[in-house]
This record gives structure tokens, sequence and C-alpha cells, in this order.
């Protein structure tokens, strides 16, 4: 076997369509026409229409069983050339980045040279699933040749079985939300709800003061009439905000998650343009950022660990194959599924306790600069359609460290199933 040497794996931008509440603005939008949109978004900017992109790796985490070949079907349906292959990646949350790491191990060892790591999500368009009964018996109602075989369909039917269940994205295996699961998270570590609040209303300020100096002109593409995110309140207080109830833990009276401090159901888009700088250089496109390292891990929230705190163990590993300290960074990038998983994370790396015990580690990660954390907004602000958040946070720490000139960045993306992505962009 002929021995290779790893490529550098370039970051050359991204392209996303404006992130909205379910059921607003993309109602009638499918996850293939969110897609598409992104991707055309890309083909548009870097000149890529008509282009063979090598490989796309693209996934949603709320889909129909028709979109079981959506990112090839999203390819098809956009500006690339239809000689793109395109496959469907899924790991919840973190899928987009799941892609692009994926993707750029490939790059790395030369298989391929250009790809696009894509992700999409709608809750507006969430598949109503009837029990397997009533589903049985349309079956048989579609394939019957007579009217005594259709009747016979519906033989001993019964009301009930029309009920649909309820769409949602909580574990099979707890039959608890992923809000419950973090009011757990935030009594075992501490966080209070203004804490929280606090944190929530940083991420709209912030978010609206990079929206205000343009940062995201040329990383968000209009669709369907829409020209920005819509979650978005930088007219939102701290007053306001501790008037919010609680919306998982209603009954104790301790609750500390609200609407305010959680993410919102969001329909929404995003893609990333990775290539070998060969590749890169030839289209005479310049490379963003680097990514140099990347890892994943998981958590047995069944026997109780937090369900949202696998970052924090992919984070440690990643640091010590890239043989850095949590504080050699200049952005971090930690996805807000809720204030209080982004504020159990910290206080976990600056706990000595767990991060001996948990982590292996001789003592605590210790604590990152609060400047440098999320600092054009996060998912609090932005809205979280799941698959598509690795996609946006991607593009987003490349431009930062493009603009800044050099330097380096550090993603963690909490996921359902208990499981973390990690990974680091540099610019050198």
């Amino acid at each position: 076997m002929t021995e290779r040497t790893l490529r550098r794996v370039a970051i050359l931008g991204g392209s996303r369509i404006p992130f909205c509440r379910s059921n607003t603005q993309y109602q009638d939008l499918s996850n293939l026409d969110m897609l598409t949109a992104a991707l055309d978004g890309l083909a548009d900017r870097y000149q890529l229409a008509g282009v063979e992109i090598d490989e796309v790796g693209a996934g949603a985490v709320i889909s129909h069983s028709k979109d079981w070949n959506l990112a090839r079907e999203a390819v098809l349906s956009s500006k690339l050339s239809p000689l793109t292959t395109a496959y469907t990646v899924q790991m919840a949350c973190g899928t987009s980045l799941q892609a692009a790491v994926q993707l750029g191990a490939k790059i790395a060892i030369g298989q391929i040279d250009s790809a696009i790591a894509a992700g999409t999500d709608t809750t507006s368009d969430a598949p109503i699933v009837f029990g397997a009964r009533f589903a049985k018996r349309l079956i048989k109602l579609a394939n019957a040749k007579s009217l005594g075989e259709r009747f016979a369909a519906f033989k001993g039917f019964r009301p009930g079985e029309l009920k649909p269940a309820s769409p949602n994205a909580g574990e099979p295996r707890t039959r608890m939300s992923m809000g419950q699961h973090c009011e757990i998270m935030a009594k075992q570590w501490g966080i209070s709800r203004e804490e929280q609040d606090k944190l929530a209303w940083e991420s709209h300020q912030k978010g609206a003061r990079a929206l205000a100096e343009g940062f995201f002109d040329d990383l968000i593409v209009p669709c369907a009439g829409v020209s920005r995110d819509n979650h978005l309140r930088p007219d939102s207080t701290l007053e306001k905000l501790a008037t919010l109830k609680p919306a998982f833990d209603k009954e104790s009276g301790k609750g500390t998650l609200t609407a305010g401090n959680s993410t919102p159901l969001t329909d929404g888009a995003s893609s990333v343009l990775l290539a070998s700088e060969d590749w890169a250089a030839k289209r005479g496109l310049p490379v963003q950022a680097y990514l140099t390292f990347a890892k994943t891990a998981s958590v047995d929230f069944v026997a109780g660990e937090g369900l949202l705190m696998a970052p924090t163990i992919a984070v440690a590993r990643l640091l010590q194959d890239a043989g850095l300290t949590l504080q050699d960074f200049d952005f971090y990038e930690i996805h807000e599924a809720f204030a209080a998983q982004v504020l159990c994370t910290l206080r976990a790396w600056e706990s000595d306790q767990y991060c001996r015990e948990r982590l292996g580690l001789p003592g605590a990660l210790g604590r990152i600069d609060p400047a440098k954390l999320n600092v054009n907004g996060s998912s609090l602000a932005f809205g979280h359609p799941f698959a598509a958040t690795g996609g946006r946070v991607l593009a987003t720490l490349a431009k930062l460290l493009n603009q800044r000139g050099s330097g380096r960045g550090l993603i963690s993306i909490c996921t359902a199933g208990g499981m973390g992505i990690a990974a680091i962009l540099e610019k050198p």
C-alpha cells in the first residue's frame, strides 16, 4: 500500500437560508426545498453552477420516508452538476458538522478534492405517524381490487386507530424531552435562572450587532421572500425574560428553562464548501480556515449522566489529540441548545472533581474568556434547525478566523442520544 501524506482540509465558506420559527415563513416548504436553496446559495457565491463536486454529505433529523435520498435529490434540484455524488448523513444536531468531518477525512487522504457538508430541518412539515394497525389498513385499501376488499380492509375498525403519534424529538429510552433532561442538568450543576436569562439576552444582542454590521451579508441567502432570521429579538430585556414561565418543569416550582432561554423549534438549512488547497487554488477561491481536528463522544444518559454533557468529553479528548489547552483559542462556538447546557458545560470544565473523575484528567480544564464565546450570537438568537446548526457554526467560525487573519477556534455541539461532537478550525 502506497503511503500517503495527509493534506490540509480547507474551509472555503458557507451559505445558509435565514432561520425561521416553525410554522411561520417556511411552513409550506419541505426539507428538500430548503436544502436546495442552501446549495444554490453556495453555487451562486462560489461559481459552482454546473460544477461536479466530488461528494455532498447532507441530512435532516425530522424527515419523511420520501426523503430517503434527500441529499442526492437536493443536488439534482440545485444548480450543481447532476454528476455530483450525494448521500444522506444523520447525527442528530451534529449532522452537518459530522458530514464535514467525514468529508474532510476523505480530502485529507486524497480520496476526494471537493465536498459540501449540509443540513436541513423543518418541524413545520413533521411527518404524522398513525398506529401500525391503521397504516396496514391503508395499504390494504390501496391494494384492494374490489369493493368487497375495500370494505374488508376496515373490518373491525375502531376510531382510536385514527389517533396519530405526536411528532417529537424526545428520547425513546427515557420518554423525556431534551428540555426535561437539561432541567435535571441545570439542577445538578446549580445553574440559576438568572444566569440562563443573561446568556440568552447576550446571544440576541451579539446576533443583532453582527447582523447590523453586515457580518452575515454573504453567509445568508434569501429564501421564500425571507432575507433575515426571524427569531432574533434585540429588543428583549432581562426583565421580560424573567416573566416567562418554566417550559419543561411546570409542576415543582423549581423549573428554570423557559421559552426565552431555550432554542425554539426552527426551520432552515445550511451548507459549507470544503476542498483541498489545490482544488481551491485552481478555482481561484481563497481559504478561510482549515479543519484540523475533530472528536465525538457519548454519555450513558440512561444510567443517569447528563444527556447533553458529551461535548465536555469530546472536547477534552480533542485537546489531548491536538496538544492544546482549553485556553488556546481565539473563539469558542458552543452550540446553545439551551442556555443551561452551555453553562453546565463551562462549569464542568472548571470543576476539578468532574475533570478528574469523569474525564480522567489531572485537574480542571479551566475557565474560558467569556468575551471569546459565541461572539456573533448563536442558536438562542438565530434558532436551531437541528441538522443545519453545524453548518451555520462552521461557516461563522471560518469567517471569523479569516477576518482576524489568523487564529484558532473551537466548536462544541451537543446532540440527542447523549452524543457530542467537537472540532478545531485554524487560520495559520
